[in-house]
């Protein structure tokens, strides 16, 4: 079956990296972001978000984009007195870029759907578990994370929804968590989920 194509806004983020589940505040300030959401809100609520190669880079092209990025939903859109917007955003689905259009307002892009796999396995509960347990440990030693982030992920089932939401809480690199997001294969996103959740466990001890 063909992966279901969209039309969409983009939002560039800067040093951030929005998962699928997550529900999260941006502050966004550029005019062409500020048109991006404004586009989105006019039409369908839907937007895409695509973190940046560089955070430094302040007029970011489409070359300056990462291809993978999440396919979310805009819930509240607050105008500050500044001029900025702060916009609380859910990331829906991932996404990647198969073209930019011609729109010298705002980023508009052709995305593709990606599908996951939900089914668990054996394999991939085990993991989930090491996990788990790892991950309780990290939220106790960083003072940062809420508690109640334990229960929420340990009520999950789904390998791919559970990795994206521990990655979702965690305090790490912006590249590792694009990683994370460019990583299809659930297994494989677990795998490096437990890596990183060691090698953080071991800096923090």
């Amino acid at each position: 079956m063909e992966p279901e194509k969209l039309v969409l806004p983009l939002l560039p983020l800067r040093d951030i990296v929005v998962f699928p589940y997550m529900v999260i505040p941006l502050f966004v300030g550029r005019e062409r972001s500020i048109r991006s959401l404004e586009k989105a809100m006019a039409e369908q609520k839907s937007i895409f978000l695509s973190t940046q190669r560089s955070a430094n880079t302040n007029e970011p092209m489409p070359p300056d984009l990462h291809e993978m990025g999440t396919i979310a939903n805009i819930l509240q859109i607050l105008k500050l007195t500044d001029g900025t917007m702060k916009v609380l955003v859910e990331g829906l689905q991932r996404g990647k870029i198969i073209s930019f259009l011609e729109n010298s307002e705002f980023f508009e892009v052709d995305v593709v759907k990606i599908t996951e796999n939900s089914v668990a396995t054996p394999g991939s509960t085990a993991l989930m578990r090491s996990i788990g347990g790892l991950f309780e440990q990290y939220v106790k030693l960083d003072q940062k994370i809420p508690l109640e982030a334990v229960t929420a992920t340990n009520s999950i089932s789904e390998p791919h929804r559970f990795a994206d939401t521990v990655a979702a809480y965690m305090v790490f690199k912006t590249t590792e968590k694009q990683d994370l997001l460019e990583t299809h294969n659930p297994i494989e996103r677990l795998n490096k989920l437990l890596s990183i959740l060691k090698s953080e466990l071991e800096i923090m001890k």
